[in-house]
């Protein structure tokens, strides 16, 4: 009996993978329409087949998962020329899975380069850009008082309303000092053709941390800079700083965001993660994030540097912690501690409007000398 039913179980796996043979997707034609950033794949009569898409280093590649796919005929190449794309190869995985692996010109910078897939009429379409045109994109579709391809800078005033933040000995109180420079710095970018700054808050209220990150998404912000006081047990301890996210402090924001993605409608560098698989959103939030942290560093070390000039460092490197304010996947954001209030000359210090003007001065300095080495040459900033 029991070989009867094993000869069964075999008999039935041999219908079965003859099915699966059966039913097996042919890449019909591949197509490069001229505006250069899209790339069509089109299928046979078959149902349409799963897919996933991800990024490569060394070189830099796009890659094309298709589930029990095969080949109709030949590949046919990008147009000479193409913007994008270098050339395309396949290779069959599994037996019976194909893989499509995108070559992209070596100019294409992947970090800032977006792509979304569509799988419709047995066809899939996988469209290209680059951050700041999806920027430019969403801005056409909202209504805008600031100047056309404004950098938007969200400046957030630690603390605030029953949250004093911290306290020095003559009565100094962070809440009110980080708003204090937060105004100064947000009159000083404002004065700066081609910028924008947005004041998280501009009274002395409570908001909650997240809620920080949240109002900074709703400006559309490009940059969230977050300002505070420091504080030590030992009066002795003075200096400025300057912090990004650390590397584990993005890891759970990662897990964070992607556990919420199917309740929510959240856009990770113009594209939102719950039209996708869970496999895909993992990556486009790894590659977010990593362009995200690349630039958060660049603007704290620029910060850093103008910070040095005009006051004593506490840290002369640009430091690393898992501050909530920090977290935001898209936005590069940095966390400055202008100087320590519970030491009593820094606390003068942080009191005086004079050293509040220069705080406000160096930190926009360090802000507009990053937004000079990243906006496109032809950009207002650029010339600044």
């Amino acid at each position: 009996m029991k070989n009867i039913l094993k000869i069964l179980c075999l008999y039935g796996l041999q219908l079965l993978f003859s099915g699966c043979v059966a039913l097996a997707v042919a890449i019909d034609t591949l197509e490069y329409p001229d505006d250069g950033r899209q790339l069509r794949i089109s299928f046979d009569e078959a149902a349409s087949p799963q897919y996933r898409l991800f990024v490569l280093d060394n070189p830099t590649r796009l890659v094309i998962d298709l589930k029990n796919t095969a080949l109709a005929g030949t590949l046919e190449q990008p147009f000479e020329d193409h913007p994008l794309l270098a050339k395309i190869r396949a290779a069959v995985r599994n037996h019976h899975d194909l893989r499509l692996v995108v070559d992209l010109n070596p100019s294409v910078n992947r970090h800032n380069l977006l792509y979304n897939a569509t799988l419709e009429d047995r066809q899939l379409r996988i469209a290209f850009a680059d951050k700041q045109s999806a920027k430019e994109e969403r801005a056409e579709n909202q209504p805008s008082t600031s100047p056309a391809n404004a950098m938007v800078i969200a400046i957030d005033a630690g603390h605030g309303g029953n949250d004093p933040g911290a306290q020095g000995v003559n009565g100094g109180q962070e809440k009110n000092i980080t708003l204090a420079i937060a105004k100064k710095l947000s009159a000083l970018l404002n004065r700066q053709q081609g910028i924008k700054a947005v004041l998280v808050r501009d009274g002395d209220y409570f908001i909650a941390l997240r809620k920080r990150m949240e109002i900074a998404r709703e400006a559309d912000a490009d940059l969230f800079v977050s300002i505070h006081a420091d504080a030590n047990p030992n009066t002795a301890v003075s200096g400025a700083s300057v912090y990004t996210l650390s590397k584990n402090g993005a890891s759970s924001e990662a897990a964070h965001w992607l556990a919420e993605k199917e309740n929510s409608a959240d856009l990770v560098g113009g594209i939102t993660l719950n039209d996708e698989d869970d496999d895909l959103a993992s990556v486009l939030l790894d590659l977010s994030q990593d362009t995200t942290l690349e630039h958060s560093y660049m603007v704290a070390n620029e910060v850093l540097k103008s910070f040095g000039k005009v006051s004593p460092l506490h840290k002369d490197s640009v430091q690393k912690a898992g501050f909530i304010v920090l977290k935001s996947p898209d936005i590069p954001s940095i966390l400055v501690e202008t100087a320590f209030i519970s030491n009593p000359a820094e606390e003068q210090n942080l009191l005086s409007e004079r050293y509040q003007d220069k705080m406000a001065e160096a930190i926009g300095k360090g802000v507009i000398n990053y937004l000079k080495q990243t906006s496109p040459i032809d950009s207002k900033i650029a010339g600044l």
